[in-house]
């Protein structure tokens, strides 16, 4: 009797604390929100957001200035003399340089100076005189040794034809701009002086084939192509310049017409010393 009693009551626990189970053929599983319902997820970090940040501990000593700031400290002429103060002129790609390339083989349109006037770089002028002075210095030096040998004679290397290039084409893009510059600011019309070596620079592109042509032997055919550089390298300055300098007043075609012969000096001084071939 008390087993079974006992049982009885085993039996009333038990089926008052475990309810009734309902058919587990339709069994409802549900799962929180979370970010991995979607890829990416909304808060992503890293190379994928273009966010990209180091570690909460990563020691950015040697990566952050000693003022605290990620612009290079200085002012006035102190800043001249720092990296950060021509960075902006060099922030160019291949597209821009190609674009004024191209320009400056069309003297006629006169828009380069609109073109560059918010982003004048050095970049292209700096590589146009470098390698100018390459190409003159490798073509004089192929075209020298070719007319010694047919005509049979000792040849000896000049080295004078570097030291010279290099002083024509970086003196000339340098010296002629900052003329031009004091010209300017005296006739109360102003320019960039960046602008200017910009300009001056890109003005000198057109010798680079002129000066490719040249191994050609013949002397008129020289002369042409010389004068032909010439004409389109002054036509190129001179057009840009023009509607800038007419605000200098009545004096603005005589300040033209210097820079246009200035130009043209150029050409023959380099058709005298880099397109002409003496043995």
């Amino acid at each position: 009797m008390m087993s079974g009693g006992y049982t009885s009551i085993d039996n009333q626990k038990v089926s008052g604390s475990v309810p009734a189970v309902s058919d587990p053929g339709h069994v409802t599983v549900k799962f929180a929100d979370s970010s991995l319902q979607t890829f990416p997820p909304t808060g992503a970090q890293g190379k994928i957001s273009g966010g990209a940040q180091p570690p909460r501990d990563a020691d950015d000593t040697f990566s952050r200035p000693a003022g605290g700031s990620d612009e290079p400290q200085g002012s006035g002429w102190f800043r001249t003399f720092t990296v950060g103060a021509y960075k902006p002129y060099f922030d160019v790609d291949t597209s821009d340089v190609l674009d004024r390339l191209k320009e400056s083989l069309f003297p006629f349109r006169g828009t380069f100076t609109e073109k560059t006037a918010t982003n004048p770089d050095l970049y292209g002028p700096f590589w146009i005189c470098t390698t100018l002075i390459f190409v003159a210095a490798s073509i004089g030096t192929f075209v020298t040794y070719i007319a010694h040998k047919l005509k049979k004679k000792e040849w000896d290397y000049d080295i004078n034809l570097v030291t010279w290039s290099a002083g024509v084409f970086y003196g000339y893009v340098t010296v002629v701009p900052l003329a031009l510059y004091v010209v300017l600011k005296y006739f109360s019309a102003p320019s960039g002086l960046v602008q200017l070596f910009c300009l001056y620079g890109y003005s000198l592109f057109v010798f680079i084939p002129a000066l490719c042509l040249s191994v050609v032997p013949l002397e008129i055919f020289r002369w042409v192509i010389a004068g032909v550089a010439g004409f389109m390298s002054a036509t190129f300055v001179a057009l840009n310049l023009r509607a800038h300098i007419k605000s200098a007043g009545e004096r603005w075609f005589l300040i033209v017409a210097s820079i246009f012969l200035l130009q043209l000096a150029l050409a023959v001084v380099l058709k005298l010393y880099l397109f002409t071939v003496t043995v």
